[in-house]
C-alpha cells in the first residue's frame, strides 16, 4: 500500500501516547473505538481462560488492529496505516488490569509494593493487507510503599484508567525504585519499536 502523506491513523484514547507519538515527529489523526456504552466495546478486552499475559495483549492489539483497518474501508476515508497498542501489568503470571474501584485499587498497590513486575505493551501497525506487531517487556520494581502513601494515592483519579492501577508518568513515579526495560513502553508506547514498525511501512520520522 502507498504511503499518501506521511501520516497514520491512531487508534486508541490514551493522551500519552498521543504524546509519545508527537515526541518523534509522528503526524496522526485519532480513530476511536468505542470502549463502552450499551452496545459494548468494538474489541472486548476479557482474558481468556488460561491465556498468558503475552497472548493477551498480543492478542487484543491484534484485533483491535484489524478492527480499526475494516472500520477505515467501511467509512472511506483516505486509507492510512492504523497503529494499535495494549499494556498490560503482571505480577506473579496474574493479569492486573484497570481497577475497577478504590478497593481494587488498593489491593493493587499493595501487591506491588516492594516488589518486581512486568509490563508488557503490544504495538500493532496494519496497512493494507500488511501488518507488523511486538510486544515490549520491561520490568518495573517497587520500593517499599507505606499504607498511608498507598491510600492517598488511591484517593485520586490516577489510578482508575491505567493498568496495574498506576501511571509511571505521574506521581506514581515516586514508589519506583528500579526500571529495566523501556520508559516509553512502560507508559503505553515503546518508542524504539513503534519507531520500526512505523519506517517499515515507509513513514519517515524526525
Amino acid at each position: 500500500m502507498k504511503i499518501i502523506d506521511n501520516k497514520i491513523y491512531l487508534a486508541s484514547k490514551s493522551p500519552r501516547r498521543r504524546e509519545l507519538l508527537r515526541q518523534i515527529g509522528v503526524e496522526f489523526e485519532l480513530l476511536l473505538l468505542r470502549g463502552e456504552g450499551p452496545r459494548g466495546p468494538d474489541v472486548t478486552e476479557t482474558v481468556h481462560p488460561g491465556e498468558a499475559p503475552a497472548d493477551y495483549v498480543a492478542r487484543v492489539c491484534g484485533e483491535k488492529a484489524d478492527f480499526a483497518w475494516n472500520v477505515l474501508r467501511q467509512r472511506r476515508v483516505p486509507l492510512r496505516p492504523v497503529l494499535t497498542a495494549d499494556t498490560t501489568v503482571t505480577l506473579d503470571g496474574a493479569i492486573l488490569g484497570k481497577p475497577a474501584d478504590q478497593a481494587e485499587a488498593l489491593d493493587m498497590l499493595n501487591r506491588l509494593a516492594g516488589r518486581s513486575h512486568q509490563v508488557l505493551t503490544a504495538v500493532a501497525l496494519r496497512w493494507g493487507d500488511q501488518a507488523a506487531q511486538i510486544t515490549q517487556v520491561s520490568e518495573v520494581t517497587f520500593g517499599p510503599i507505606s499504607d498511608e502513601a498507598i491510600a492517598h494515592y488511591c484517593a485520586g483519579r490516577e489510578p482508575y484508567d491505567k493498568a496495574g492501577g498506576y501511571g509511571i508518568q505521574g506521581s506514581a513515579a515516586q514508589f519506583v525504585e528500579h526500571i529495566d526495560g523501556s520508559h516509553s513502553g512502560i507508559m503505553g508506547l515503546p518508542l524504539f519499536e513503534t519507531a520500526q514498525l512505523l519506517r517499515q511501512a515507509g513513514i519517515r520520522l524526525l
